[in-house]
């Protein structure tokens, strides 16, 4: 049987990019999935190319009435929810004007990237809580990211954001716990994932080229992460293999955080 046989699932900012993949990986392990994004067209894309085991939902993770109706719907439909991902993410490069640094920072800028990754993702939470707290197992599934423990000069809200995604994860896990939901909730923290989200970042032509090869220098396996491994640690943070895990975070970084930059080396004589 497939992992995630008959089990109902939501995916936020699955238009493209690691939710898209994430939604991909789930109908193939037999979930049916709500392909959301506040980007109809993509969803709608996205869920055609799934088949009948998929379905485009227009949600901007913001407005907590679209979650209210996106609540409504999931309720009728199926009676409550087995699988949320909170994927739906802005750097706010291509979203805002900026700067997004410590000392220049614009604060609409800020504020509109907190609205998105952090409000969106309590508000997912908030709502999944209420269409699983009756079933027999349930996963969150937040998508915080390497820049939720690291400092990011040029993109602090972004971090910020990240973390603040990270610890609100422990929060809902350590609350379910409590009140004796059938609910675990969990992160991955995700760096250098090569999705369209990176644009803004790495400029275009042969700007890009270096831009990439920069980056890739600095991760110890040497490339690049692609969306479909990420999906594959949604896989398995959704369903019975991870049963015993909550409030836990996965780091997917290519040994980034292991510490490979100015690591000590003896001298040779």
């Amino acid at each position: 049987m497939k992992s995630l046989q008959s089990k109902i699932a939501l995916v936020t900012g699955a238009g493209r990019g690691i939710g898209a993949a994430i939604a991909r990986a789930f109908v193939d392990e037999g979930a049916f999935v709500f392909v959301t994004d506040i980007d109809a067209k993509g969803a709608e894309i996205v869920a055609k190319d799934l088949g009948d085991r998929a379905e485009a939902l227009t949600l901007d993770v913001r407005d907590s009435a679209a979650w209210a109706n996106a609540e409504a719907l999931v309720r009728e439909r199926f009676g409550g929810l087995d699988i949320l991902v909170n994927n739906a993410g802005i750097t706010g490069f291509l979203e805002t004007p900026g700067p997004h640094d410590p000392e220049h920072f614009d604060l609409e800028s800020w504020r509109t990237v907190q609205a998105v990754n952090v409000e969106g993702t309590a508000l997912g939470c908030q709502s999944a809580i209420r269409l699983m707290k009756h079933r027999q197992a349930a996963a969150i599934i937040n998508l915080s990211s390497r820049s939720g423990v690291v400092g990011i000069p040029a993109a602090a809200a972004y971090a910020a954001s990240k973390a603040a995604i990270l610890n609100h994860t422990r929060s809902v896990a350590l609350y379910c716990a409590e009140q004796g939901y059938p609910i675990r909730c969990n992160a991955i923290l995700p760096a250098a994932i090569m999705t369209p989200m990176w644009d803004g970042m790495l400029g275009t032509r042969e700007a890009r080229k270096a831009a990439i090869a920069g980056v890739e220098a600095g991760i110890p396996m040497g490339r690049f992460g692609r969306a479909d491994e990420v999906a594959d640690v949604a896989v398995f943070l959704a369903c019975e293999k991870s049963s015993y895990m909550t409030g836990g975070d996965i780091h997917l970084d290519g040994g980034i955080l292991a510490g490979a930059q100015a690591r000590p080396e003896r001298a040779e004589n």
